[in-house]
């Protein structure tokens, strides 16, 4: 991973963690805002951290749904 991509996913996880914390979706796009006036590009990494950790975070929760229910039907 080159360094654009690691810095723009540990903002993404770090923004992520911290508008879960506080229940402000708002956190992101001041983020995204900021970085955008210095590098455009790394505000694009950024964004796309966001969505593939969004989804990433939606697909692990889907997983735990189907697997708790196939144990349900299990047991």
């Amino acid at each position: 991973m080159d360094l654009q991509a690691r810095v723009a996913d540990e903002l993404a996880q770090k923004a992520l963690e911290l508008a879960e914390e506080a229940g402000d979706d708002d956190i992101i796009d001041e983020i995204k805002k900021v970085i955008g006036t210095s590098s455009t590009t790394l505000e694009e990494a950024y964004m796309t951290a966001v969505r593939v950790r969004r989804a990433e975070t939606r697909a692990l929760g889907l997983l735990a749904q189907k697997r708790a229910a196939l144990r349900g039907t299990v047991d």
